[in-house]
């Protein structure tokens, strides 16, 4: 209790009263078991999923075999049972994969985001090309929660969900200056991976496990829910 309150003096004025807020709701914080029924535990039965049917090797595996329809609609799938992107996402996601030139460019451009080599920032960038590239009926498919799920879901040690406005709420009550834009690109996630850093290190106290964590303290600090 002591460690926790010397921590918390060391906060900035934002950060505490985000703290606060969250320590309100949920007094056993990351590890309170209502926290862990309504924010994580789907998040984390999500990745659980992902990692069975599209880990490294599995994913891997459908390539090489040319299955890039079967790996547009697993990951739709488990995506399909999480609350992270709205219907009209959904729907453009899943009419971009549909055609087959669409299914080979999400699957393979997803395989070199999650595994492939180089930096997170140039995996990140061509991410969004292959993402903006993909077919588009009505819906625009390149918007930050659908370049941003995926990764969120299969490496949720590495990568962040990004809601757009609960996000940038969240970060102008943390005290953080979020240099938002509305096209996907790599300076924004950078700039979101920072504040994703930062609320990891004031609430380290509180034991933040992943990304899952830092995402719902964001979460709920900027949606209206709570």
């Amino acid at each position: 209790m002591a460690r926790a309150a010397a921590a918390a003096k060391q906060l900035s004025p934002g950060a505490m009263r985000c703290r606060r807020k969250f320590l309100r709701i949920f007094p056993g914080g990351f590890h309170d078991p209502d926290y862990v029924a309504l924010e994580r535990d789907y998040k984390v039965n999500a990745h659980r999923a992902w990692r069975d049917v599209l880990g490294p090797e599995r994913f891997a595996e459908f390539l090489r075999d040319g299955k890039y329809d079967e790996v547009a609609a697993q990951a739709v799938r488990i995506e399909s049972r999480t609350n992270l992107l709205f219907s009209f996402e959904k729907m453009a996601l899943r009419d971009a994969v549909k055609p087959a030139e669409g299914a080979r460019a999400f699957a393979t451009g997803l395989y070199e985001l999650l595994y492939g080599e180089g930096t997170l920032e140039r995996k990140f960038e061509r991410w969004c090309e292959v993402v903006g590239e993909l077919p588009r009926r009505q819906t625009r498919v390149l918007t930050w929660p659908v370049v941003t799920v995926f990764g969120f879901i299969a490496e949720p040690k590495t990568h962040i969900y990004l809601k757009p406005t609960v996000t940038r709420v969240a970060a102008r009550k943390y005290g953080f200056e979020f240099h938002y834009k509305s096209r996907p690109q790599w300076p924004v996630y950078a700039d979101y991976l920072e504040l994703a850093a930062a609320v990891r290190r004031d609430q380290n106290d509180l034991r933040p496990r992943d990304m899952i964590d830092v995402q719902s303290f964001l979460w709920i600090q900027g949606s209206d829910e709570y």
